[in-house]
């Protein structure tokens, strides 16, 4: 779906969440949009119009709401970003979609499988066009994996492997992210850290026919990083998830919550002519940017790192993959937003995944939370997964 080239040329931007102390769309958001051509970062809305006001003096917001009703009414808004914890998701998007502006959201969707179906549902009925913060399908690097693979360059691919830690989970928590101890909050080391990762592997080599899953809360209790308090998690630590892709090859996934002193990222894919592997430089949250791509095949000995070839990287020079900063991707997500809503994506190019791909991965992650509540295999192709 694609819309107009919206008013003056410019996309105007209006954030729900952005605030004067930091966060996610202050770190990510805000720099991504400022670096990049076609957009201006016109409204912004907060909890209280105090608020919304002292960030709106901070970043030069012009126009300053005391709620996300009041930016999506607003007719000097064409683009809603809406990058506030996910609890609050279903209550500050439907707005936004109510009054036809286009929506980007953060991942996940919503708290739940149902909350990202209702959301989904309301786009369509009214025709608006969407995305989802799942920025590691925008990665050049991750892009050039995909066509590499699909060009042969590993030949038929019989396996793949990742390891990772997804930073959430750990053994301490702080005050701002108490809330994702709860695993009915939907921000878990399943629906954040592993749903950015299994969506980048079913990106580049196809979704999952089956799985059998492990998931283990081995720190039910954790302790505040200043503090000292003990508080009771009931979120997941240890997520385990071995399959058969709809192509015939194994996969196996483990994200560990925390970090790791050994391994942070690792992500191979072994083919009957070669060999590719993906590393990261930022992580745990390795999906931000500052990957490394490496191959080898025939009679290549070790895995040499490949260069990203320029036109993966969408003119964005400034945010190379290789500065592992928070915005990277997001800018590069922002990018094929704007070609989107302007018209001018290339006709061999998808966009960004839109609500209806959010609900695809929700169903998808509860399908595993099923294999592993159960203890067998579930089936995943053919149901929307």
């Amino acid at each position: 779906m694609t819309s107009t080239s919206p008013h003056g040329g410019l996309i105007r931007v209006g954030v729900v969440g952005l605030s004067a102390s930091g966060g996610w769309a202050a770190t990510a958001h805000v720099p991504a949009l400022a670096g990049l051509d076609g957009y201006e970062l016109r409204a912004l809305s907060a909890s209280t119009a105090e608020s919304a006001r002292a960030a709106g003096e901070k970043y030069a917001v012009p126009l300053a709401f005391a709620s996300a009703e009041e930016l999506a009414r607003s007719e000097e808004v064409d683009l809603v970003v809406v990058t506030v914890k996910v609890p609050h998701h279903l209550e500050l998007i439907r707005p936004a979609l109510e009054a036809g502006k286009t929506v980007f959201s953060e991942w996940p969707l919503g708290a739940d499988l149902a909350q990202a179906e209702e959301l989904a549902d309301l786009a369509h009925r009214r025709g608006v066009l969407t995305g989802v913060g799942l920025q590691a399908r925008s990665a050049p690097s991750l892009r050039y994996l995909r066509d590499l693979v699909a060009d042969g360059y590993v030949g038929r691919v019989l396996s793949t492997s990742m390891l990772g830690s997804g930073g959430i989970g750990g053994a301490t928590y702080e005050d701002n992210y108490a809330y994702i101890l709860d695993v009915t909050s939907g921000a878990t080391l399943l629906s954040i850290p592993f749903g950015h990762s299994v969506d980048a592997l079913t990106m580049v080599l196809g979704e999952f026919r089956e799985v059998s899953a492990l998931i283990e809360n081995l720190r039910p209790e954790v302790v505040h990083v200043t503090s000292g308090a003990v508080a009771a998690k009931s979120a997941e630590d240890q997520i385990a998830v071995t399959g058969v892709l709809e192509s015939g090859a194994v996969a196996a996934m483990h994200l560990r919550g925390g970090t790791s002193r050994a391994t942070a990222f690792h992500w191979e894919i072994n083919g009957t002519d070669g060999d590719l592997v993906v590393k990261a430089v930022q992580a745990p949250w390795w999906w931000y940017g500052g990957l490394r791509l490496y191959g080898a095949r025939g009679s290549d000995g070790a895995p040499v790192e490949l260069p990203i070839p320029a036109r993966y990287q969408r003119s964005l020079t400034q945010w190379a993959e290789r500065t592992a900063e928070p915005a990277c991707n997001v800018a590069h997500e922002y990018a094929l937003l704007r070609d989107q809503i302007t018209g001018n994506l290339a006709p061999d190019e998808d966009g960004v995944p839109d609500f209806r791909h959010a609900v695809r991965r929700h169903r998808m992650l509860e399908r595993i939370r099923e294999a592993a509540r159960t203890g067998r295999k579930v089936a995943l192709a053919g149901q929307g997964a």
